[in-house]
């Protein structure tokens, strides 16, 4: 389930919004531009299939917002050395604060991910799962947190063929609020 959780940007340990109401999340974030959707979930979906599965949906998307590369990728976790070096230094520099010139639009056909928004003195942190569209405006402070086993497949959308382009903004800020280990353990036993 989709948990949207907001503290201060200046005090981590007091939460002033926690939901996981999707009508909800969505009102909030649209005040930040923010689209939040919800489609189905289709099981079995991988990496090779999820842009024939969501076809209709990443057409509208596409058509829509004028994206003109569209890809899926997948983390599944594994044990193998060379994996777990791989995915922690991809955690690693989707941890780091930045933003894009670009918007970023990720949808969730398996698995989850956080996405941590930096606007308006607060640090909006959105628990994506599968069903899960967002899209994240360009120049939107913001950093990413896929958790110490990475599981998923998205769908990301691009305006240009460069693909995803940070802008690290050098903050530490990102040290400083739950993890998405910390916010799925919690959000788990609620």
């Amino acid at each position: 389930m989709t948990l949207l959780t907001v503290w201060p940007d200046t005090d981590p340990e007091t939460v002033v919004v926690r939901t996981a109401d999707p009508a909800e999340i969505a009102v909030e974030l649209k005040q930040l531009g923010v689209r939040y959707e919800q489609w189905p979930v289709v099981p079995g979906v991988t990496s090779e299939n999820a842009l024939e599965v969501y076809a209709e949906q990443v057409a509208r998307v596409t058509e829509t917002e004028g994206y003109i590369l569209v890809d899926a990728m997948e983390m599944t976790p594994s044990d193998d050395p060379e994996w777990l070096e791989s995915a922690g230094q991809a955690r690693l520099k989707f941890l780091a604060e930045h933003t894009h010139d670009d918007d970023e639009d990720r949808y969730f056909a398996r698995g989850s991910g956080v996405f941590y928004l930096h606007v308006r003195e607060r640090v909006y942190a959105i628990l994506c799962e599968a069903g899960d569209l967002l899209s994240v405006p360009a120049n939107t402070t913001h950093w990413f947190d896929m958790g110490t086993r990475p599981d998923y497949v998205s769908i990301r959308f691009f305006h240009d063929d460069d693909g995803w382009v940070g802008n690290f903004t050098g903050s530490e800020i990102a040290r400083s609020f739950p993890t998405f280990d910390v916010l799925t353990a919690g959000h788990r036993a609620s």
